[in-house]
């Protein structure tokens, strides 16, 4: 261990006292075939698989001790190489983010990268040759370690392999940006580290990392280390021969690159530096400079730390992991009552799409009823058909598909479905008289105990249960469209509902595997009200005059998944339309009711654009249907109103309670409207942007919660 590598990690240590130290226990065996004395480094962080091992800088300096030994044996001839692998299930998953957090200092964080590059070059360094043994997860700097070794192996059973840094907001910054390249070529490594990170953080499975060539061999997981010694005896005494494809230096390298930033630009629009800075990376590791690469990635890495879009991500990073697991103010679990058997009201597509999630998660009988037995038909026939695709993608077996088909049912009559249901859940058409009349049927068939549940998407829970003998076990349940995708799932807490249905409910939603969301009985709830909110300022903009094209254009800064227009498609015109006028019935001051839009509505337009060209072009036909004023605004002008009326919103609904925190309003829109990472959601964003402070006065969030700490 040089004096450097150790000073610099002693005081990264002493910023971080709070890690989750890995140790790398050092064992010796004898490789078969007589083929020699082996060191083999164990990575072990004393806890099961529940808790990933990681580095910190303690266990970075322990990794280097461990080095330190094998060093001394390969230079003294008594092992003929040496290998790294990981404790049961987990190889390795990256540096410990926890402690990035905390740092405040751009010195502090090129340490941590300059220690990090410090101990795993070693591995290069060896006299011996090295070999990484992915035995189970490996994330980030696992990745990376296993990169500065000669050889590596992978499991089959390897469930989840990536380099997410900048999905984070970081770069690879242990070695990956110029090792994976000069590896596996420069397009495939784009591919890991740039489009896999962007689209939420896609992980590689075992078998995967072998086809790129990031690992030299692929072996079942029962007896993967086994088999991996024997392959490094053959290794090492000739028998097995490794061969890697050459790597295309010239023009590949450049189209790689520049696929990389098209996919970036399509992303993030160039509002996130991330991506941008590891391709600068990758393009400059052409000559196969792997040193000037590691000092580039130590500078990234250092000047990304100290930037608001990591922090951002690290924040949004532990709204998803920690704050959706316990979430704010839902009652003791203890009072939850057991759920046997599911209702669904209505046989419609997010109908049928509920009672296919029902019937997947909890695995209990579901009921479908809806106004006429082809309808009702034709809801059980979805879910079948689904049950149908995950026999065929293998996500079941013959058996599971037969017992979930043999658990779902359709009646058109609510007493005989019903009668001993213990959740129902209506999807009917969103009008307040339509919900009122089927739970006054559904609370005349039900069992005393039963949960009544409203996918509503804007409509007061309250008044949909005001005229029930017991509202109080009535609970907004708020699905986002698709289903199967979206993890939100917004429960709302009428006047009257009581602690047992709402714990309850959110009993059912964990085991949905859902992102549950405490929120008040207000208009829209959560997502749809900003969302409504930041698409209404578009749509006043372009009724007043400014282009249809230019006020889209105007929020592309923001890095937001799709376009406002292209959500509106996806969550079809008539929706948006229907929920903007619930609003500026309770809002009327701040929500309008677009001309523009109702005209495409009343028109039966499916959206503004047409796609004709495989990208979105504006619909002559609704072009001829605008009536636009004259004042045409900057996209800087455009901006700036749209931000300030989300702002301002936003202040409104933590005033009103409709959410304990602006935490949970960036949880919402990070995990139910797509709301992008790098930016932790909204709040965080309007913060750096001086939006907050200008609209409300003062900035959603504390210091050092989104942001460098002071």
């Amino acid at each position: 261990m040089s004096t450097s590598t150790t000073e610099l990690l002693k005081g990264a240590a002493e910023l971080f006292p709070d890690e989750v130290v890995t140790q790398a226990h050092v064992r010796h065996l004898e490789l078969p075939d007589g083929a020699g004395r082996f060191a083999l480094i164990t990575l072990d962080n004393g806890f099961d698989h529940t808790k990933p091992t990681t580095f910190g800088p303690q266990s970075l300096a322990n990794l280097d001790a461990a080095l330190d030994q094998v060093e001394q044996e390969a230079t003294a001839g008594t092992i003929v190489g040496a290998g790294l692998t990981g404790k049961p299930f987990i190889f390795a998953v990256g540096a410990d983010l926890k402690g990035v957090e905390l740092l405040k200092r751009h010195e502090d964080a090129l340490a941590i990268g300059k220690g990090g590059h410090d101990v795993f070059k070693r591995f290069a360094s060896l006299a011996v040759p090295t070999f990484a043994y992915y035995n189970g997860a490996a994330m980030g700097g696992g990745v990376e370690a296993g990169l500065h070794c000669s050889y590596r192996t992978v499991s089959r059973a390897v469930p989840a392999f990536s380099l997410p840094e900048v999905f984070l907001g970081l770069v690879p910054g242990w070695g990956g940006c110029a090792l994976l390249p000069n590896l596996i070529g420069a397009d495939k490594a784009v591919s890991v580290i740039i489009e896999n990170s962007l689209n939420q953080n896609r992980q590689l499975k075992g078998a995967q990392v072998f086809e790129l060539g990031i690992a030299d061999a692929l072996f079942d997981g029962a007896d993967f280390l086994e088999r991996s010694l024997v392959w490094t005896a053959g290794v090492l005494n000739g028998s097995v021969t490794v061969e890697r494809p050459e790597v295309d230096r010239g023009e590949g390298w450049d189209r790689a690159v520049a696929r990389g930033r098209s996919v970036a630009d399509s992303k993030v629009h160039g509002a996130a530096p991330a991506a941008y800075r590891a391709l600068d990376i990758i393009a400059a590791a052409k000559d196969g400079d792997l040193q000037a690469g590691f000092d580039a990635e130590d500078q990234a890495l250092a000047d990304l730390i100290m930037g608001g879009e990591l922090r951002a991500g690290l924040y949004a990073f532990n709204l998803v992991q920690k704050r959706a697991k316990r979430p704010a103010g839902a009652p003791d679990r203890s009072l939850a009552r057991p759920v046997t058997k599911v209702g669904v009201v209505g046989a419609g597509l997010m109908a049928s799409q509920l009672a296919m999630l029902f019937l997947r998660r909890l695995e209990v009988p579901v009921v479908l009823t809806d106004i006429d037995q082809e309808r009702v038909d034709k809801g059980v026939g979805y879910v079948h058909a689904e049950i149908d695709k995950l026999l065929l993608k293998g996500r079941v077996n013959q058996d599971k598909a037969n017992r979930l088909k043999g658990l779902v049912s359709g009646v058109l009559d609510k007493a005989e479905g019903f009668s001993d249901a213990d959740f129902v859940i209506e999807a009917v058409f969103e009008e307040i008289g339509v919900k009122q009349r089927v739970f006054a049927e559904v609370e005349a068939v039900v069992p005393a105990h039963a949960i009544l549940a409203t996918n509503t998407s804007s409509l007061s829970v309250s008044e949909m249960a005001a005229g029930l003998k017991h509202p109080e076990r009535v609970v907004g349940f708020h699905f986002f469209n698709p289903v199967a995708i979206l993890p939100l799932l917004e429960i709302v807490r009428g006047e009257q509902t009581d602690d047992a249905s709402l714990a309850t409910a959110f009993a059912v939603a964990k085991k949905l595997r859902k992102t549950a969301v405490l929120v008040k009985d207000a208009p829209a709830f959560v997502v749809n009200r900003i969302l409504t909110r930041f698409m209404g300022e578009i749509q006043n903009v372009i009724d007043e005059g400014t282009p249809v094209v230019a006020a889209e254009k105007a929020v592309e800064p923001l890095g937001l998944p799709m376009s406002p227009l292209v959500l509106l498609e996806l969550v079809g015109p008539a929706i948006g339309l229907h929920v903007s006028e619930t609003l500026n019935r309770a809002f009327p001051d701040r929500f309008t009711v677009s001309p523009n839009l109702a005209a495409v509505v009343k028109a039966g337009k499916r959206g503004f654009y047409v796609h004709d060209s495989g990208t979105p072009e504006l619909d002559p036909e609704v072009a001829a249907l605008l009536v636009q004023g004259d004042t045409v605004l900057t996209e800087e002008q455009v901006r700036a109103r749209v931000l300030d009326a989300v702002a301002q919103e936003i202040g409104l609904m933590l005033d009103e309670g409709v959410v304990a925190e602006a935490q949970d309003i960036d949880l919402c829109l990070i995990t139910g409207a797509g709301w992008p990472f790098h930016l932790g959601g909204i709040t965080p964003y309007l913060d750096r942007a001086g939006v907050s402070e200008r609209v409300n006065g003062k900035p959603f969030l504390a210091p050092g919660l989104a942001s460098v700490p002071e």
